[in-house]
C-alpha cells in the first residue's frame, strides 16, 4: 500500500433545521468502517499520536473545534488543520500523525477499516524511518 494523506470534501445535507453528513462506505469512504472513536478533552498544549501504521486506513473528521495533523512519508512532510465537520482527512499507509494545537471544544472522529490491533503500530519514529526507507 502506497502512503498517502488526501483532504476529502464531505457533502452537506441540511435544511432550516440543521445540517447532516453521512458517511458511507464506497461513496465518501474509500474502505468499509471497522472501528470509531473519537478524542476529546484534551487539555491546552498536549499533542497526541506520535505513530504510525503499517497497513491501516483511517479518515480523521473534526467534528467540533480544530486540531491541527502533522503527516510524513516518504520525502513528504504535511501539515492539515482540521477545523470543519465536511472534510475529512484519509491516511492510508506508513504514515507517521502527530496530532497537535487542539482547540479547547475539539473532538476529533476516527474511523478506521481495521479493529484496534497493537501490532500495526510503529511507535517508534526512528523505526519508522527504517520501515519508511529514510533510515
Amino acid at each position: 500500500m502506497t502512503a498517502n494523506t488526501t483532504l476529502i470534501p464531505l457533502q452537506i445535507h441540511g435544511d432550516n433545521r440543521g445540517s447532516l453528513i453521512a458517511m458511507e462506505n464506497g461513496i465518501n469512504l474509500p474502505f468499509d468502517i471497522k472501528r470509531v472513536y473519537y478524542i476529546y478533552g484534551t487539555k491546552e498544549g498536549v499533542s497526541r499520536g506520535f505513530h504510525a501504521h503499517k497497513k491501516l486506513k483511517q479518515m480523521l473528521i473534526a467534528v467540533s473545534g480544530s486540531v491541527t495533523v502533522s503527516c510524513e512519508y516518504g520525502e513528504q512532510k504535511k501539515e492539515y488543520t482540521l477545523d470543519r465537520p465536511d472534510q475529512g482527512l484519509l491516511i492510508e499507509g506508513l504514515v507517521w500523525r502527530v496530532m497537535s494545537d487542539f482547540s479547547p471544544d475539539c473532538v476529533l472522529m476516527v474511523l478506521a477499516d481495521e479493529y484496534y490491533n497493537e501490532n500495526d503500530y510503529i511507535r517508534d519514529y526512528q523505526t519508522f524511518l527504517k520501515e519508511n526507507g529514510n533510515g
